[in-house]
């Protein structure tokens, strides 16, 4: 997948390589120059020691920090800290569609990611059996958990439970009590965060399951969301709310196609308030990262060169 790397620029003036810097990813803050040059969306990276760690500091919004750095001048705070750090989780949620295809290709030929270190669960999911062919944990298990070698260790994944097909809001209310469980209590931690979440955008700019206009885009408690009467198949599903998905460290949208393009020069032009994905990239400014292959960024690259510009990034 050929892309673009996209950074906010303050010049007024487009850049004079803007034609000619397609690169390997599609940025929209400056700050993210170091995930740009350490982490491609299809090569996510580890440490030899740890998992991923994606933090928010003051000087750089969002850098990728490898877990086994020390900054204690004490051997015992090091040993410490390195105990701390052997215990930390990669927690990320992912979506389903045509993202599971990149992660499939980029993960599985990856010698260095420590499986064992990861939480996975799903932004949202399709409320139909797990062998469907439109569900996200069922796709997800066929094109990456079930091929990932034995000796590489095996992540913690994090499905929705099966028996609850049939009842949208108790579905919601239980995968909540997962995350509950897995990010410390609700009475401690008024929304999750996660390292990454990782998205698609269709073309009417729906994110996970949240679709335009839905009432579900106007919560701001439950950490998850009963869908019904979809305006896609199926039509019953949860997703993450809003809230929880701006929450994360660092929000990775991965667009590819020319049908996407409309949606994604509305949302880089034009902000729409009842576009999931617009919502989103507002809310999570300066958490953001855009994956996105040039049929996707057709529409764009001469309309935002006031208000981003293109720079080539390094392989």
């Amino acid at each position: 997948m050929t892309t673009a790397a996209l950074s906010k620029s303050h010049d007024d003036a487009a850049s004079s390589s803007s034609s000619s810097s397609v690169s390997n990813t599609l940025n929209l803050q400056q700050q993210q120059q170091q995930f740009q040059q350490q982490q491609q969306l299809s090569t996510l990276n580890t440490n030899s020691d740890s998992p991923l760690t994606l933090r928010n500091t003051p000087d750089d919004a969002n850098s990728v920090h490898s877990n086994n750095m020390s900054t204690s001048p004490s051997t015992s705070s090091q040993m410490r800290k390195k105990k701390k750090e052997s215990n930390r989780r990669f927690k990320i949620g992912i979506s389903g569609g045509s993202l599971l295809n990149v992660l499939h290709e980029g993960l599985l030929k990856r010698d260095d990611i420590k499986w064992d270190k990861w939480d996975i669960y799903f932004a949202d999911e399709r409320l139909v059996p797990f062998d469907s062919s439109e569900s996200n944990y069922g796709q997800a298990k066929s094109k990456l958990f079930d091929l990932i070698p034995e000796s590489k260790g095996s992540p913690n994944i994090y499905p929705i439970n099966s028996a609850l097909l049939d009842d949208p809001q108790e579905c919601a209310d239980d995968y909540e009590k997962t995350l509950i469980k897995g990010f410390a209590s609700k009475d401690s931690v008024k929304l999750p965060m996660f390292d990454l979440i990782l998205l698609g955008c269709a073309p009417d700019g729906h994110v996970a399951s949240l679709f335009p206009n839905h009432e579900t885009l106007r919560e701001n408690y439950a950490w998850c969301v009963p869908v019904e009467n979809s305006p896609v198949g199926p039509a019953n599903r949860i997703s993450f709310s809003v809230p929880v998905i701006c929450h994360s460290h660092l929000v990775a949208f991965v667009v590819e196609g020319s049908t996407k393009a409309p949606v994604l020069r509305t949302i880089m032009e034009r902000p729409d308030k009842g576009l999931p994905a617009s919502i989103i990239n507002e809310k999570a400014a300066g958490k953001i990262a855009w994956f996105v292959d040039d049929d996707a960024i057709s529409d764009v690259m001469g309309i935002i060169k006031k208000r981003y510009k293109f720079t080539a990034t390094p392989n």
